[in-house]
């Protein structure tokens, strides 16, 4: 997906909420000396920041494939820790890491149980996995983003596309870190209750996310209209409340590689 259509300040205007999973995930993993840490779609390098100082690793490098977000990240270099751009569809590490670490991103990426046995071939034997991905492809913030884009004439526009989730089940999830020679694991579904001021807000949220996708595929003009007929659709679908309850699930999953025997 094209990086240029990436905001932070779109992103951040949820940051708190957006926040809790990733201390969410860090708890699960397994604090050990001298660790060697990659975090994937590690966006503005502020969370990676904290993840580096938490667990006190040796080296931890940050990727993204976002020249926007990584943009902000040089403030948060220290001994230890850089960035770099990257795609993490297409991640191999150069060396086995201890902790593969990725909160919000895979669920970009197609064919989870293939990407998943090219991370963990990144992994040394006794190393970890840790990742968070969203997985509120059917509420209908998400659902009426894809009915729109197959309407005229975005469809036109779009040339057909439409976004489309890649996550899996929780448990085929834990099919595949068992079949991947994970000896131990932890994998959960979590609904984050999110309390925005209005039902308007969720269009605010999805523009920092989901509707990306579609941005970078538009002209600004006609984002724009796509913009304003989802939230014609979408708004008459969610209660009218203040605060507004925005539940959003999201999948934690974690693994320890087998040692080398």
């Amino acid at each position: 997906m094209s990086e240029s259509k990436w905001n932070p300040q779109q992103y951040d205007r949820f940051r708190d909420e957006r926040r809790q999973p990733f201390f969410d995930l860090m708890a699960l993993v397994e604090r050990a000396g001298n660790m060697r840490v990659v975090d994937l779609g590690c966006g503005t390098g502020e969370l990676t920041s904290v993840l580096h100082t938490q667990l006190a690793a040796r080296e931890t490098i940050g990727i993204d494939s976002s020249e926007t977000m990584l943009a902000k990240s040089a403030s948060f270099t220290s001994a230890g820790l850089r960035f770099e751009i990257g795609d993490v569809a297409d991640y191999r590490a150069a060396e086995p890491v201890d902790l593969l670490f990725s909160n919000a991103a895979l669920h970009w990426v197609d064919d989870h149980p293939a990407l998943l046995a090219r991370l963990t071939a990144s992994i040394a034997h006794g190393g970890q996995l840790a990742v968070q991905i969203p997985a509120n492809h059917d509420h209908a913030s998400h659902r009426v983003a894809a009915e729109v884009a197959q309407g005229e004439p975005f469809r036109t526009e779009l040339r057909g596309y439409v976004r489309r989730s890649s996550v899996l089940s929780p448990e085929r999830y834990s099919e595949l870190l068992d079949e991947l020679g994970y000896a131990r694991q932890h994998v959960r579904l979590q609904v984050y209750a999110h309390y925005l001021p209005s039902r308007d807000e969720v269009v605010e949220w999805t523009k920092g996310t989901l509707l990306v996708a579609y941005q970078q595929r538009l002209s600004a003009e006609t984002f724009a209209r796509f913009v304003e007929h989802y939230r014609a659709r979408l708004l008459p679908q969610l209660a009218e409340t203040r605060p507004y309850l925005y539940p959003f699930k999201r999948i934690l999953f974690w693994g320890r590689r087998n040692a080398r025997m």
